[in-house]
């Protein structure tokens, strides 16, 4: 499927783009059982993959929304970040898709999450609701301080607490080797015990240390200052109170979004953050990955 070729009309339910809310579908689908927001707005640099071109979707919210078309889910996709001063419980999950300090303008001018709703949304993830956080989410309300360093303790923004890690930078894209930790996680099947993919890999950093760690990164041969530190999660859920939060820091090329892994993957979140399935989500980051917290050998 090209998501450019997609028309808008193929997509199901409500899509919101901007501050505007376009009803879509018809009365001949069926009700999905699940509702998600997708929240792509760009306070820092914005990603191709979500930019509106002629006042299309990005290239991500259509794959999404046509993931979610498939197999039961409205998606709807905003870069208003107004949404969240109102009715969050009509919601099951957010997904994000986002840069810099949500609660400024920023580089798309898009209208803002107030820190009422910033705080409404982390209340509404403790307390039951889904969170799917793709590649740059990590890249979304930083720690103050150096990017390059390490565990910064009561400086590490909630937000950033919630979501389990902090991007750092990253290199060139390249292959990598990704290595499952959990091959019973919902999606992972078509992985198998480890995949090669051309991705640009964030590293990261503040793990949390409850993280149930699903794909490893591994670094050995990995070209890039950035890299050069022992393997590190790229993939993994936790627990956040009543919520079950998911992150991948895949998700940069549009290749990606049309990979049968990855999509998988994803639709194994979105059933997961929602209830539909339960997973064992055990922390095992100190086992699977001890050394997560060195940044370079």
């Amino acid at each position: 499927m090209s998501g450019h070729s997609l028309d808008r009309r193929q997509a199901l339910g409500s899509i919101l783009v901007g501050s505007t809310a376009v009803a879509l579908g018809g009365s001949a689908l069926a009700a999905p059982t699940k509702r998600i927001l997708f929240f792509t707005k760009s306070s820092g640099y914005e990603h191709s993959v979500i930019s509106h071109k002629k006042s299309k979707l990005g290239f991500a919210e259509q794959r999404l929304i046509e993931l979610g078309k498939k197999h039961g889910f409205t998606v709807e996709a905003t870069k208003d970040g107004r949404v969240f001063d109102g009715d969050l419980h009509q919601y099951d999950g957010f997904a994000f898709y986002t840069t810099g300090d949500l609660t400024s303008p920023g580089n798309d001018r898009q209208p803002p999450m107030t820190p009422k709703g910033k705080a409404a949304l982390l209340s509404a993830v403790r307390s039951g609701k889904g969170f799917i956080g793709f590649h740059c989410a990590s890249d979304s309300f930083h720690a103050k301080g150096k990017r390059e360093e390490n565990q910064s303790g009561s400086q590490i923004d909630p937000y950033i607490r919630m979501l389990g890690g902090e991007f750092i930078r990253h290199g060139r894209q390249q292959k990598a080797t990704m290595r499952v930790a959990d091959p019973k996680f919902p999606g992972i099947e078509p992985a198998g015990s480890s995949f090669v993919m051309h991705e640009e890999w964030y590293a990261l950093k503040n793990f949390a240390p409850d993280l149930h760690v699903i794909l490893v990164n591994e670094t050995a041969g990995m070209v890039g200052d950035v890299y050069q530190r022992p393997p590190f999660p790229s993939t993994w859920a936790r627990a956040h109170g009543k919520g079950r939060v998911f992150y991948t820091a895949m998700g940069h090329r549009e290749d990606v979004w049309t990979n049968e892994i990855f999509e998988s993957l994803v639709l194994g979140a979105l059933r997961w953050t929602t209830g539909q399935v339960d997973a064992d989500v055990t922390p095992n980051i100190r086992r699977v990955t001890p050394d997560a917290w060195v940044l370079k050998k």
